[in-house]
């Protein structure tokens, strides 16, 4: 790509060749005339996800695949997307297609309006009417309501997985399995704004959730007693000066 880039688009794929071609254009069509990429990340798909990614180069000329040689997990999959990211704002979403890339311009708008507060470094998706069986709602909101209750993040729907973010602020932040969930908790600990903005929730187009609700809900308590030590063991230094 001959001119810089603006924003990155994160996705993380396992096993959604059924909805990576229908992603890819509606991610090429609501950003058309801005510089962007794609970062689709494979993580190690046992379907043919990574070869329908690297066919679809051919017609997205944003499009990057990159691929764990090893099954790694959904946050270290966007670390790995970050990471290779060129843009300085980054933008996630889910690779199943229930965040619906439509919102993409809208967040990246808040994110760097110039009248934003000083200090917002990511605005984060809220999904007002969610596409989901009333049992994984259920448990999501159990959840939301326990991890809101004792790491005070203002967040109601951290599962959300649509969100822009600097990218600088979020390589600042430690990393551990399961991070993705903590998002706006980890920025405000460090010192950082976040906003929430609601966006549009759609139904799975294909393949099958890679989550159940006991298995969030057993990840949830492990990783709360461990987002709560790194938490209050960081120390905030309000800005660093040079002379």
């Amino acid at each position: 790509m001959s001119q810089p880039v603006e924003l990155s688009v994160v996705v993380p794929v396992y096993n959604e060749a059924g909805n990576v071609e229908t992603l890819a254009g509606e991610i090429a069509a609501a950003l058309e005339g801005r510089a962007f990429e794609m970062v689709f990340v494979d993580d190690a798909s046992g379907d043919d996800t990574r070869d329908r990614l690297v066919a679809l180069k051919e017609r997205h000329r944003q499009l990057r695949v990159v691929s764990h040689r090893a099954n790694a997990g959904q946050s270290r999959a966007i670390r790995t997307g970050i990471m290779a990211a060129r843009g300085p704002v980054i933008a996630t979403l889910d690779g199943d297609g229930q965040n619906d890339p439509a919102d993409l311009p809208e967040l990246y708008r808040a994110l760097t309006r110039p009248d934003a507060p000083r200090g917002l470094k990511m605005v984060m998706g809220r999904r007002a009417r969610r596409k989901d069986t009333a049992w994984k709602r259920f448990g999501s909101q159990f959840a939301n309501a326990i991890r809101k209750r004792m790491l005070r993040d203002d967040c109601d729907d951290s599962g959300c997985g649509i969100k822009a973010m600097s990218r600088e602020a979020y390589l600042s932040l430690p990393y551990f399995d399961h991070m993705h969930r903590y998002m706006p908790a980890l920025m405000r600990a460090d010192g950082h704004e976040v906003e929430y903005r609601d966006v549009n929730h759609r139904s799975r187009g294909a393949g099958e959730s890679k989550y159940t609700n006991l298995g969030r809900l057993w990840a949830a308590f492990s990783d709360l007693r461990g987002v709560t030590w790194l938490i209050r063991r960081r120390r905030d230094p309000s800005g660093v000066d040079e002379f």
